[in-house]
């Protein structure tokens, strides 16, 4: 008899259906008429032609592109590694070292639950060079105030400030549920013969985690070269000063909704798109290397 597989099924295929129809129409359809616009010239939706890839020619020769993805290629390789050590250590100190755990998993998950916008927000007030808490707090240890969101050398800083913070809660929930798989046995043999935590930790925890960090490293580097509604809230719907926190999808979002240039914002999103596809590549390579 033949071996059954699920995908020769048309039972399988018919269940299947109404979930590969709206991942079709909400999509792969917009993904493909991107690619369409992306070589389409016009000033309104409705008088689209083909113009080639004149588009792609002007964005690539267009300096405000280069430093939207200079700021999103910083903003990915400082807040995803930077986010994923800070999250571990909170992480490993709540299991290991708080007696209340779920009271602490479910205040560090809170932020998660709240719209980036609300936070922003906040965030927006904490970074005020005027009255904002950080710079009151600075000044205990007489630090001159910073101005965090009108000073274009620092709004790459501010945001990244505010990237980390924003992504720690979903980490630190994802990492808690891995170090929660570890068995137990592992940890009572090493201390039979005498391990250290740091032996503990570099022998045992860390590798069985590998799965989990390369989950995370992936999520959080196709989230970070998405990122806009940080930049939008946290500058007040505003790329910062002088555009100097202009990253790739507020530079796209720009191109479509504010310089009506449809062709150019959808081809910037695919030379976006070929980009995290490509870094999505390298980074699972590398990660599969390291992991053997």
């Amino acid at each position: 008899m033949r071996k059954y597989r699920a995908e020769n099924s048309p039972q399988a295929w018919l269940y299947l259906l109404p979930s590969l129809i709206i991942i079709g129409v909400f999509n792969l359809l917009p993904l493909i008429k991107t690619f369409i616009m992306s070589m389409q010239t016009g000033k309104t939706l409705n008088t689209m032609t083909y113009g080639g890839f004149k588009n792609f020619q002007i964005i690539l020769s267009d300096p405000k592109f280069h430093m939207a993805i200079i700021n999103t290629a910083i903003y990915a390789l400082v807040v995803v590694p930077l986010g994923l050590v800070i999250s571990m250590a909170i992480a490993i100190t709540i299991f290991d070292k708080i007696r209340y755990k779920a009271i602490f998993e479910s205040i560090f998950f809170v932020p998660y639950l709240t719209s980036v916008i609300a936070i922003g927000i906040v965030f927006r007030y904490l970074f005020n060079g005027d009255f904002g808490f950080i710079n009151y707090v600075l000044s205990w240890f007489g630090v001159a105030p910073i101005n965090f969101l009108n000073d274009p050398d620092m709004s790459i800083t501010t945001l990244i400030i505010f990237g980390v913070w924003s992504g720690l809660a979903f980490n630190i929930i994802i990492l808690l549920s891995g170090l929660r798989n570890i068995d137990d046995n592992y940890y009572k043999v090493a201390d039979m013969f005498g391990a250290t935590k740091r032996e503990q930790f570099t022998r045992i925890t860390l590798p069985q985690m590998i799965p989990i960090i390369t989950f995370l490293m992936m999520v959080n580097f196709i989230n970070a070269f998405k990122v806009y509604s940080q930049v939008f809230s946290l500058f007040n719907g505003k790329p910062g000063i002088a555009d100097s926190a202009t990253t790739g999808v507020f530079y796209i979002f720009d191109k479509f909704y504010v310089d009506y240039k449809y062709g150019q914002g959808m081809a910037a999103a695919v030379v976006l798109f070929l980009l995290i596809l490509l870094f999505t590549f390298i980074q699972n390579f590398v990660l599969k290397r390291i992991s053997k």
